[in-house]
């Protein structure tokens, strides 16, 4: 593994005999650990690789990165010595728009059509509304996390610990809310799209307009439950995400 890799990648069960790696990207504020369950049960099947951002855990001494464009920059650089073998994406909330561009990159440049994207709990890339979570004080930011119910309350309630956290994620909420894609960006990759049913941020009119941005199959899948309803759900999750994988 080159350092580029070992900065930003975390196999938390390595299984290099898996015939099929899955590419992890965790929403605004997340860690490559809230993966660890989905690498524990997709294993040895299925090979985990989870994206670790800078600014957080054992990365949290490093400046956090702003920009979508280059964070995804980024992470095709850390993983495109992993393309010997299938690969697919799954993303949730600000991961799923990384994994598309990811998998943009991954086509453009290279001319690898990964296996699969799975984008849980966020809107196509050209459902494009204006937020601005990223502008809010940091009571404000506190109060969004509380609504979408994904950051435990002990965390939020926890003023010394927050503000080791809150600046990673204010930059996420500004990487994702300023970020403009291409609205009619496509890729060879079937696209799942997983969502809760009640989720705020996900109409499902606009979980539906995936479909555009893919020349092959797509198809939407809902779950009971808001913005984090994989919390709740991780099994039926990781049994979707292992048929998907081992059908394709």
């Amino acid at each position: 593994m080159t350092d580029e890799e070992s900065l930003w990648i975390r196999r938390f069960h390595p299984c290099p005999q898996a015939e099929i790696l899955l590419v992890c990207l965790p929403h605004a504020g997340g860690s490559a650990s809230f993966f660890f369950p989905m690498s524990r049960a997709l294993t040895p099947t299925v090979e985990v690789l989870s994206v670790q951002y800078p600014g957080r855990q054992d990365r949290r001494h490093e400046p956090c990165i702003e920009n979508l464009s280059e964070l995804a920059d980024r992470i095709f650089d850390a993983i495109r010595g992993q393309t010997n073998r299938p690969l697919a994406l799954f993303g949730h909330s600000m991961g799923a728009t990384l994994a598309f561009e990811v998998a943009v990159r991954l086509e453009t440049k290279l001319g690898i059509t990964p296996r699969h994207i799975i984008a849980s709990g966020r809107r196509a890339p050209s459902a494009v509304r204006t937020e601005q979570v990223h502008l809010l004080d940091d009571a404000g930011i506190i109060a969004e996390l509380r609504d979408l119910s994904g950051t435990s309350n002990d965390m939020l309630d926890n003023a010394e610990l927050l503000q080791l956290v809150l600046p990673a994620i204010r930059a996420d909420y500004r990487a994702i809310e300023t970020h403009r894609g291409q609205p009619d960006a496509t890729v060879s990759t079937p696209i799942t799209v997983l969502t809760g049913d009640t989720d705020p941020q996900v109409p499902l009119a606009d979980a539906y307009k995936w479909h555009a941005h893919t020349t092959q199959a797509s198809e939407v899948l809902v779950f009971p439950g808001g913005h984090f309803y994989l919390s709740d759900y991780r099994n039926d999750v990781n049994g979707v995400v292992a048929r998907i994988l081992t059908e394709a």
